[in-house]
């Protein structure tokens, strides 16, 4: 997530393998067509996007930052709240300041985890089960602000991205004690400016390894799963990539969609080191944070953090399908 302000009336709140089309594409072919805004959003009312997590029928559940809420968004765009997780009296989140809900995994049966950083106790991953209220199931370090979130249904477990901790933590899917996976200097803020503080940032599991973004090192890294669940040595797969927030992987390879914050753009990053730009605000980014895909349609949420304007969803079409 980027260095968010906090909005005006809120409440309380690549590498790797490449790109195998169907048809190859052309240099005048758009890998990604058809864009359009699913659901406009409110920024007065904390309406900013920070995560998406998708369901079988196209919708989508996404996380709004500032709103402390969780919200289920329609495939014809209509937006309600799910959930909203508890006001904390002195936040002091790290960078942010405020309360926040960030990442956001779902489970097969529809249970949902998300982020919560306050700077208090309450910081931490929650759980939401259908028909139940929030509630907490493991702790994280007050000082940090834990950011992305990616669960592993096949171990048992979740991964939480600490932005200004440098640290990959690891968290039973039952709930638990979190333990500190990975960590090192790939996954640190930088320690000067131009830095944001903002470290290790997005996180997906793919297969054997976990894959994190970092978003002041402009990175995308991988980090094997050891058989015995360990973390192996951090392995940079791309870099450049200024302003990394989160990403998605399209297909059934390595090739990657990554959200370019403050570039307001979505790029393809394919094996042989190439970036490719595919959305940009143009097509309405504002902002964006995330990615997720489903098939051939790409999700893209749009928090409008420094832009100021329409917070979003977008949709928008994989031209080709993308395998290896």
């Amino acid at each position: 997530m980027p260095r968010l302000p906090r909005p005006a009336g809120a409440a309380a709140a690549t590498l790797a393998l490449g790109l195998v089309a169907a048809a190859p594409a052309t240099a005048h072919e758009p890998l990604v067509t058809d864009a359009r805004v699913l659901a406009h959003l409110g920024l007065a009312a904390g309406q900013t996007p920070e995560n998406i997590a998708l369901d079988l029928d196209g919708s989508a559940d996404v996380t709004f930052a500032y709103a402390r809420q969780i919200a289920h968004v329609t495939d014809d765009g209509r937006v309600r709240t799910r959930a909203t997780l508890p006001a904390v009296a002195r936040a002091a989140t790290p960078l942010l300041h405020s309360a926040v809900v960030t990442g956001i995994a779902r489970a097969h049966d529809g249970t949902l985890y998300v982020d919560y950083a306050t700077g208090t106790s309450a910081t931490g991953v929650w759980r939401l089960s259908p028909g139940d209220a929030p509630e907490q199931i493991a702790a994280l370090p007050a000082d940090g602000l834990p950011n992305g979130l990616a669960l592993d249904e096949r171990r048992g477990v979740l991964y939480v991205a600490d932005s200004v901790r440098g640290t990959v933590w690891r968290v039973p899917q039952a709930g638990g004690t979190a333990t500190a996976w990975a960590k090192g200097a790939a996954l640190a803020p930088l320690p000067a400016a131009p830095a944001r503080g903002l470290g290790a940032n997005g996180v997906k599991v793919r297969r054997d390894s976990v894959w994190v973004s970092n978003t002041d090192r402009g990175t995308l890294l991988r980090i094997p799963v050891r058989p015995d669940g360990a973390a192996g040595p951090v392995e940079t797969r791309a870099g450049g990539l200024t302003g990394i927030d989160d990403f998605a992987f399209p297909g059934h390879g390595r090739s990657v969609l990554a959200a370019l914050n403050t570039g307001n753009r979505v790029v393809l990053v394919r094996a042989d080191g190439t970036v490719t730009t595919v959305l940009t605000a143009q097509d309405g980014l504002s902002n964006p944070t995330s990615v997720a895909v489903r098939g051939r349609t790409v999700y893209v949420p749009s928090a409008a953090s420094t832009t100021r304007r329409d917070p979003n969803l977008l949709l928008a079409r994989l031209r080709h399908l993308i395998g290896r």
